[in-house]
């Protein structure tokens, strides 16, 4: 990927030549069909109005899973695709997935039972063509406890046992791009389709406003794609809304408390009276709950997580865990996002269905709606396949199955070994063992090529960033267009939901190297600072 000091030489490019695919939406999905399009031949564009991945693709649950809970709605044929999906997204980047045994206890009087689930986990391992060693086992009630002893002893009857996998959904986002503009992809953030272009009642482009200079452009394609997310349906009033079909927008919220209070050992996926299904999930010295599901007719952009939402997910924590009576004030940070559904008359939130469509209109414009973050890659193999004939050419099938996302290639070694390997090297230049294995298993692959940014970056004087903040700032930066404060702590590394403490601490001298490396100005180094102060009371919930 680039750099913001690009931007000049990106818009130039996407101004001069027509190409095979322009696709609107810097999300997952438009990630996906991007990397999908590149990588069968056809040449590619991809804009995105704000930085990649910011609407839901950085707002969800961070998993990859098959949607078990869809079993209920015998939606058979999501949770089969979506299921054989997982094992895909996590071959092909081991550095932003992995295996997280999860836990599905059950309670007299409850929604699940013993038999329920045991027959519903073994259908999910058989849909989802899940291998030997991660299949579902059943648990008596003091093997639950054993495993998690937070859960509430009374009632309890026993629990299923299954693996899901879990991510950073911006990251994944981020290596996906990485990888189409390593094919040849050319993708830009801060860039909004501001209308269509036509010729004979066709749409042949867009006219494009950079978000952070107000030029105009003209970016001219044979098909152009309408991936959107929440904002599927604001694109498609630009063209023409020729079916019925729209969204129903619904909000999810999560909140992160330190392991000092919610000390959780076992990812668990639990049920609530009102229905809804809620996960808890321990990751990097916190613990994770959510989400909530419901209705969202608000701006997508900014959604917020309330009092009311706060207190209804610290009420179920502590419904299933009441040994830990956790507070509003023990809650560090939340974030909220908003899924893009397809709406279906008389449905609840958590009801309606996750499976994706793919329109186009009478002019050409494709638009793609509704699905999940685990479905991604296949959702981009449909609508390539979609519009094939849009070509001369007879398109390849798609290679993505067995196509390593950026940073997911560690040769003949498994990435256990990886880490291993390239942390020794790391160690000797400066890192401490623990660094060196966090920077490795975040970046994968990448990390080679940040050891020469040592000596540079050992010269900033920014005392509160370790040598692993200080090489992630520098690569993020130079190679995945980090343009801003809130790109660096909220989509490249998660700190403003996971670590908020760093950020408050770090802030500063952040931008002051941000700065400095793409030659801000003060009034753009302002404006950075405030939307960060402004994310971190979102985050804290005082908004």
């Amino acid at each position: 990927m680039k750099s913001y000091l690009d931007r000049a030489y990106l818009k130039d490019t996407l101004d001069s030549y027509q190409f095979d695919v322009l696709v609107i939406g810097g999300g997952i999905t438009g990630a996906g069909i991007a990397l999908d399009a590149i990588s069968r031949g056809l040449t590619v564009a991809l804009v995105e109005m704000q930085d990649f991945a910011a609407g839901t693709s950085s707002r969800s649950t961070k998993l990859v899973h098959g949607g078990l809970r869809y079993l209920k709605q015998f939606e058979i044929q999501m949770v089969s695709e979506v299921g054989k999906e997982r094992e895909i997204v996590y071959q092909n980047a081991k550095h932003v997935t992995t295996p997280e045994w999860m836990m599905l206890p059950f309670y007299k009087d409850g929604t699940f039972g013993p038999l329920s689930t045991s027959v519903g986990l073994k259908v999910y391992d058989y849909l989802a063509g899940v291998k030997k060693e991660e299949r579902r086992e059943m648990l008596s009630k003091q093997e639950v406890l054993r495993l998690e002893p937070l859960l509430k002893p009374k009632g309890l009857k026993g629990g299923g046992y299954y693996v899901e996998y879990r991510t950073d959904d911006a990251r994944l986002t981020i290596e996906v791009l990485k990888k189409a503009i390593e094919l040849g992809a050319v993708c830009l953030n801060y860039v909004k389709a501001q209308e269509f272009l036509y010729q004979e009642d066709k749409v042949i482009g867009i006219q494009a406003v950079d978000q952070l200079s107000d030029e105009s452009f003209d970016i001219h394609a044979k098909t152009v794609i309408n991936a959107a997310g929440p904002w599927v349906d604001e694109v498609r009033e630009k063209d023409r809304m020729e079916n019925n079909k729209h969204l129903q927008l619904t909000k999810g919220v999560h909140i992160v408390v330190d392991q000092s209070r919610f000390p959780l050992q076992q990812a668990v996926y639990f049920d609530v009276p009102d229905g809804r299904m809620i996960f808890a999930v321990p990751r990097n010295g916190k613990t994770y709950v959510g989400t909530t599901d419901t209705f969202y007719d608000e701006d997508p952009q900014h959604p917020l997580a309330t009092d009311e939402d706060i207190a209804y997910l610290v009420g179920a924590s502590n419904q299933l865990f009441p040994s830990l009576q956790i507070t509003r004030q023990d809650v560090e940070s939340t974030w909220a996002g908003v899924r893009p559904l397809i709406s279906e008359d008389g449905k609840s939130a958590s009801e309606i269905s996750r499976k994706d469509e793919i329109w186009v209109s009478s002019t050409g414009l494709v638009t793609i709606a509704g699905g999940k973050l685990t479905g991604y890659r296949k959702m981009a193999e449909d609508v390539i396949d979609t519009i094939q004939d849009n070509y001369s050419r007879e398109l390849p099938p798609s290679p993505t199955k067995q196509l390593p996302l950026s940073g997911g290639d560690y040769g003949l070694l498994d990435f256990d070994e990886y880490i291993y390997e390239r942390s020794k090297q790391l160690i000797y230049y400066g890192l401490s063992l623990q660094e060196a294995k966090q920077l490795v298993a975040f970046l994968g692959k990448n990390t080679e090529g940040v050891i020469g940014y040592i000596p540079y970056v050992e010269t900033w004087e920014a005392p509160t960033l370790n040598l692993k903040d200080k090489l992630l700032l520098y690569y993020t930066i130079h190679n995945e267009m980090v343009t801003n404060l809130c790109d660096f702590y909220i989509r490249r590394t998660g700190y403003l939901y996971f670590d908020i403490q760093r950020v408050e601490s770090t802030w500063k001298e952040v931008s002051a190297i941000l700065a400095k490396e793409l030659h801000l100005t003060d009034v753009q180094k302002q404006a950075g600072e405030e939307e960060l102060a402004l994310r971190i009371s979102e985050a804290k919930g005082l908004l």
